[in-house]
């Protein structure tokens, strides 16, 4: 069993008490035994506040489903510059001049195909570094429906092409030309040296 520490208001009354009454031996205590104050109660300081917790606070936002695939000029954009950075910047300005043009305008995909693979093998050959491949912005499409059509068919194709093989090996970097040169309807091809 724990003993019970006094109050203070019981330890007034205790030395009230003391004072008042006589000793039987007068000389064997000098002062009178007080008992010991309870130690004073620590004060506590107040936590500090942490804001609520909530599950998921610092969860990144989900991606919206319903988002379309980016446009052909912000996928370009995205690729790393596997060319020289300064003449990349040039380039993009329309300050290089290309070195050889192929119009695809009014070609089916069919016909396409072939011509542009021809001419990208022959600029290499040739030790062309930068050749412009103008593909059009395309039609609107007239008939609305749930399905989204991207517009203009070998605007979306002609980077396709030139990421696969024969014409992969060829080609260092592509990217959308200056509007001086045609803008969104048209291609810097920047081609490797041949060896």
């Amino acid at each position: 069993m724990t003993r019970r520490k006094l109050t203070e208001d019981e330890i007034d009354l205790w030395q009230k008490v003391v004072k008042q009454t006589e000793r039987l031996s007068p000389g064997s205590h000098s002062t009178p035994p007080y008992p010991p104050k309870p130690k004073p109660k620590p004060v506590k300081h107040p936590e500090p506040r942490l804001d609520p917790f909530e599950v998921g606070s610092r969860a990144r936002p989900k991606p919206v489903k319903h988002d379309l695939k980016p446009s052909i000029a912000r996928s370009l954009a995205g690729d790393p510059v596997k060319m020289d950075e300064k003449s990349f910047r040039r380039m993009k300005r329309g300050k290089i001049r290309p070195e050889g043009k192929l119009d695809l305008h009014g070609m089916r995909i069919d016909g396409a195909h072939p011509a542009l693979t021809r001419f990208i093998l022959s600029a290499q050959a040739s030790g062309k570094r930068l050749v412009l491949v103008v593909t059009g912005k395309g039609k609107h499409r007239d008939e609305p429906g749930p399905i989204p059509v991207p517009r203009g068919v070998l605007r979306h194709k002609v980077p396709q092409w030139l990421a696969l093989p024969p014409l992969a090996q060829a080609v260092l970097q592509v990217t959308p030309a200056h509007i001086s040169h045609g803008g969104e309807g048209a291609y810097y091809v920047y081609l490797r040296r041949s060896r």
